[in-house]
């Protein structure tokens, strides 16, 4: 029997009520794929039509189901999403791909669809050959049980089936309008740990009734989510799983819009990034051991791309995560962790502030710095860190946003015992 895990002091007070997505069905089942008494299966159905875009990791040890997904995506086309848990069906070599192969053409058959439509994903374990078959004897069920995507308790159920060590199910909800037609987006997602931006960060799938071309949908995934949940780290690990699929059903009967540059999409692209930033806010907020959430801000850098990396050496930093989970305002430590980065920053023109409280100006310690203030922000649940790094002012000075979350004994427990 799996043990509840605590739920995150960071988790919000309950799954919200994702919005109906016209040609979306769900189904879960409890197979038995490694947990015993929860459910960890969930089964997608769309209408035809749907087109579907993705993000997959860039981990050179990819899943079988991820090398899947990279192989259909181009297609566009998408009627049907098997997700499971427990087991990650990565580093299984050829009966990884057959796994896939044997659970996607029961989806298949049962759907009556090609199996290139179908995209797979796989989350737990790495290292065990996923047994195929406590799938595929559950298609029959899960197929029966298929119902319309039109109340937050289904939603919510699909988000518990992809859950592993997860202390909350992830869901996020917007709506926009394309022309005169209102349309809806709804995600769930998956992560805890093995959180680190190299694509994006486990496992999470968002729906739209949108009527959109797979090109421009592909666009508009791409973009955003370097911004989103490829900003997000919890222990610098990339997972071989890492996939974000986006589906579009095209049941809001707005006209088709197939390039990204129409500025029709330009609420809905707005919208998708909410949406996708609240998920992946939610994976950090739900880090194994996390009690701290954490915006780390770098500006002034040569330009975005240093930004990040110099954004990512703070909050990936254990010492400094280990001082924010002490509540010690160590921001030498900081310091660190910018001058590691291997970006350009100007030592002497660097400053610091943390929950908007100055600490640091032109390279050191402002006269008279106070540290009760900062000392008492380290106390909250939301931690703000501020660094200039010197280098470029004005428009076009490098910047970026990160978010991670404090590193405790609760990460160390978490992961000492993952397999039992």
């Amino acid at each position: 029997m799996v043990a509840t895990p605590k739920i995150s002091p960071l988790a919000p007070a309950s799954f919200p009520e994702l919005l109906a997505i016209g040609g979306v069905r769900f189904a879960t089942a409890a197979c038995g794929v490694k947990y015993t008494d929860r459910t960890d299966v969930l089964l997608g159905a769309f209408d035809a039509g749907t087109t579907v875009a993705g993000v997959l990791t860039e981990s050179k040890t990819a899943s079988a189901p991820v090398d899947w997904c990279r192989k259909n995506l181009s297609g566009g086309q998408a009627q049907a999403l098997l997700v499971n848990s427990g087991n990650a069906n990565a580093f299984t070599g050829a009966r990884g791909w057959a796994a896939v192969e044997a659970t996607v053409s029961a989806v298949a058959d049962t759907l009556t669809c090609r199996p290139s439509r179908v995209f797979t994903a796989s989350t737990g374990v790495i290292g065990e050959p996923l047994p195929a078959e406590t799938i595929t004897s559950a298609m029959a069920h899960l197929t029966d049980q298929l119902a319309y995507a039109d109340n937050p308790a289904i939603w919510q159920a699909a988000a518990e089936a992809i859950m592993t060590t997860d202390t909350f199910p992830k869901g996020a909800t917007q709506t926009a309008r394309i022309g005169e037609t209102e349309i809806t987006i709804a995600g769930i997602a998956k992560g805890s740990g093995m959180i680190a931006p190299d694509m994006a960060t486990m496992l999470s799938f968002v729906f739209t009734d949108a009527a959109i071309g797979a090109e421009a949908l592909q666009a508009m995934l791409s973009d955003v989510n370097v911004r989103t949940f490829n900003s997000i780290t919890v222990d610098s690990d990339t997972s071989t799983s890492d996939t974000v699929l986006l589906f579009a059903t095209g049941a809001a009967g707005n006209a088709s819009i197939d390039t990204v540059e129409d500025s029709a999409l330009d609420a809905f692209k707005t919208a998708l990034e909410e949406v996708l930033r609240d998920l992946a806010h939610q994976i950090v907020k739900d880090g194994e051991g996390a009690t701290k959430f954490v915006t780390v801000t770098v500006t002034g850098a040569e330009n975005d791309r240093a930004a990040k990396v110099i954004a990512l050496s703070i909050a990936n930093s254990p010492l400094v995560k280990t001082a924010i989970a002490g509540e010690d305002a160590n921001w030498g430590r900081i310091v660190m962790a910018v001058g590691k980065a291997g970006e350009r920053a100007d030592r002497d023109k660097m400053s610091i502030r943390v929950g908007g409280f100055e600490i640091a100006a032109m390279g050191e310690a402002i006269d008279g710095y106070n540290e009760a203030p900062v000392s008492e922000h380290m106390k909250g649940q939301n931690i703000d860190i501020e660094v200039g790094v010197g280098v470029t002012t004005g428009d076009d000075a490098g910047a970026a946003t990160v978010w991670t979350c404090d590193l405790n004994h609760g990460y160390i427990t978490i992961n000492a015992d993952y397999r039992s």
